[in-house]
């Protein structure tokens, strides 16, 4: 890391994919926020010390700013937007068979974790389990919450990775569960 706090090397994530370098003008997704820019690095005092933070600016509708401390941002899961070339490995994955506790307290427990960890396939997964349930039986309030918002994070990860309208990213999402969906049948 050079001494403005950029290009911070972060090591490979869980499924042993590097994610590169948190450069200004890059897209990166913040767990629980989804897709930002990051802006400049940035120095606030805070308890008489000077710290640097990224300055990142969500970019879904609401436009949000967060700033990050350059030292925290690998243990908050801050990572680069995924590749285009891993869409079609995302999407395959809202097609597997998806794991679900049998009670709600459970699911809740299970995916919260998945939901915290930022990676695009714990979102996935939990879009596949509450999806599934959701056709046997109704899901809790707290359950319909959670697929809404690991659905909204994933749609716009995908518009930003390819460029394309959050219509049509949520089409690949509700494409790759419906054929899901007719390959249990």
């Amino acid at each position: 890391m050079n001494a403005r706090g950029l290009n911070e090397s972060f090591a490979p994530d869980r499924r042993g994919r590097g994610r590169g370098a948190l450069t200004t003008g890059n897209k990166a997704v913040y767990p629980g926020q989804g897709p930002c820019r990051i802006g400049p690095v940035v120095k606030r005092v805070v308890d008489t010390r000077v710290m640097t933070f990224y300055h990142l600016t969500v970019l879904d509708d609401k436009h949000g700013d967060l700033f990050v401390p350059v030292e925290k941002a690998r243990a908050i899961g801050i990572r680069l937007l995924m590749k285009k070339s891993e869409i079609p490995t995302l999407l395959a994955h809202l097609r597997k068979k998806a794991k679900t506790a049998d009670n709600w307290k459970q699911r809740a427990t299970d995916n919260l974790k998945l939901f915290n960890s930022g990676s695009p396939y714990d979102l996935a997964e939990v879009v596949a389990s509450l999806t599934q349930l959701s056709g046997t039986r109704s899901l809790t309030l707290g359950e319909s919450m959670t697929l809404g918002r690991a659905r909204k994070l994933l749609i716009c990860e995908i518009s930003e990775v390819t460029g394309e309208t959050k219509l049509a990213a949520e089409e690949q999402i509700d494409h790759a569960l419906n054929r899901k969906n007719l390959n249990e049948d």
